[in-house]
């Protein structure tokens, strides 16, 4: 008997822990942290200040350094601890630094101005959310007009990739025709093309057309998917034939199979298609980044590359519109992840 047997075979009494059950709970637990352990530190970072994420060592909650209004003073002055030469602690705020010494004062006696070396202070902090990282873009980055943008390419474009791979699969699933495999192989091997190679040979296409600087030529290009075709191909070869016999019996046309029979049963695969069409089209950047050069047409994330400056990179408002563009595609797989177990396992795919 194998030591995998015995451990499985092995009674356990009741109420107690086994070693493996601890091994399995640690690994799970391994697992939960490198698969949620950036997004959390994605999330946390978002609410911090531009000076709080450049400090070294970081933190994970978002701190950020106090400040007090001081009579005498127009701006708030950032509050240190300060070690005295007598070894007390007093809380001062900092007026100017000058080289290696710092100007500070009582924020409850102002008039008395002590001069304390750097080294000799730290920041007071408190845990403070930047709810600006997200008001601020959305307020003059036009973010609210790239999220619409988004929205409309995902939305139309899944849509139409529906529709279209659908009528494909049901041709490649339903008829019987000369070449019909032949056609099946062309389709997927149109998966071994990559997208660089055909980048040039649209963009050309779509420009004769008229459609640069157009949403629609972000969503028309990759209309048909060859992942989508044979995938809802693989899901339709499980339909009853039967069914569509009887149907063809009743005088139904093809069109009325295709709407009110197979639609309907296909669902789960259209489901799990729909996920991944939004996934694709939410994400997409190199072909939305090489028709789109006006801002007014910028998707989501061709506007985050905006943060991205030759000599700063304005990581607070970058990270919080990333976690802006995360939440869509959460809440989509969250509703629908359902269908994705039961539409893959009945597509063929491994």
């Amino acid at each position: 008997m194998s030591l995998v047997t015995k451990l499985a075979t092995a009674r356990r009494k009741p109420g107690r822990w086994h070693w493996t059950d601890v091994a399995a709970y640690a690994y799970l637990a391994l697992g939960v942290v490198l698969m949620f352990g950036p997004v959390l530190w994605l999330a946390l970072s978002s609410f911090k200040t531009q000076a709080g994420l450049l400090e070294f060592p970081p933190s994970l909650l978002p701190m950020s350094q106090q400040e007090v209004v001081v009579p005498g003073h127009p701006q708030p002055l950032p509050l240190f601890s300060v070690t005295m030469p007598d070894g007390s602690t007093r809380v001062l705020a900092q007026v100017r630094r000058i080289g290696i010494q710092a100007q500070m004062v009582d924020p409850a006696n102002p008039a008395e101005v002590i001069r304390v070396p750097i080294d000799k202070r730290s920041p007071v902090r408190a845990f403070k959310l930047a709810t600006e990282n997200y008001t601020e873009p959305l307020e003059r980055f036009a973010f609210t007009r790239f999220l619409w943008n988004s929205v409309f390419v995902t939305v139309v474009a899944t849509i139409i990739t529906l529709i279209i791979n659908s009528m494909a699969a049901y041709a490649l699933s339903i008829y019987e025709f000369r070449a019909k495999n032949t056609v099946m192989l062309m389709v997927i091997g149109t998966l071994m093309i990559p997208i660089t190679i055909i980048l040039v040979p649209v963009y050309l296409v779509v420009t004769e057309l008229g459609l640069v600087n157009s949403l629609w030529a972000v969503i028309l290009p990759g209309a048909a998917t060859p992942t989508g075709v044979f995938l809802l191909r693989q899901y339709m070869l499980t339909l009853p034939r039967d069914l569509i016999e009887a149907a063809r019996m009743d005088k139904a046309s093809e069109w009325q199979i295709y709407w009110r029979i197979v639609m309907p049963l296909a669902m789960p695969a259209l489901a799990v298609l729909a996920i991944f069409s939004v996934m694709w089209r939410w994400n997409e950047f190199l072909w939305p980044l090489a028709v789109l050069t006006k801002t007014e047409s910028y998707t989501l994330q061709i506007g985050l590359n905006a943060f991205q400056g030759e000599l700063q990179t304005q990581w607070h408002y970058l990270l919080a519109m990333t976690v802006v563009t995360l939440l869509p595609v959460a809440l989509v797989f969250v509703f629908l992840q359902r269908f994705i177990t039961t539409g893959i396992a009945n597509t063929g795919m491994k």
